[in-house]
């Protein structure tokens, strides 16, 4: 039963994780692509698209709620719910050439795209390596 727990979101022994809150900036607009393309130039910026109606993408997001271990200073992380924004996240999809999945995640230096991963995948993403 503990591997189910740990799946499902279990109580763990001792209680509750304590998670780290994530210093997500939304992104809601397409004029915010410019300013992702600018900064990143200076500090690496972060792309999230979630789907807020599908399962697996909640999973993933808790996922990489629970690992995420980077401070505020060293990247900007930006959350996209892909049915609210639509279009932005087409748009993204152009400006950093990458093919729309969901969930997915973008990592940009320099006006490009240096790291992608949709799905599971994106749990196994060092950001830490990209900054």
């Amino acid at each position: 039963m503990g591997v189910f727990n740990s799946l499902f979101g279990g109580k763990k022994e001792g209680g509750k994780k304590e998670r780290k809150a994530i210093p997500w900036i939304p992104l809601v607009s397409v004029e915010q692509l410019g300013g992702i393309i600018e900064k990143s130039a200076v500090r690496t910026q972060v792309i999230f698209k979630h789907s807020t109606t599908c399962g697996i993408s909640r999973m993933v997001m808790n996922m990489f709620q629970e690992n995420y271990n980077i401070e505020e200073d060293q990247l900007d992380l930006y959350y996209l719910d892909l049915h609210s924004y639509r279009q932005v996240s087409d748009e993204a999809g152009y400006a950093f050439q990458v093919m729309h999945q969901s969930p997915q995640v973008m990592v940009i230096r320099n006006g490009e795209t240096v790291a992608h991963a949709s799905h599971g995948a994106i749990t196994e993403l060092d950001l830490e390596t990209y900054l």
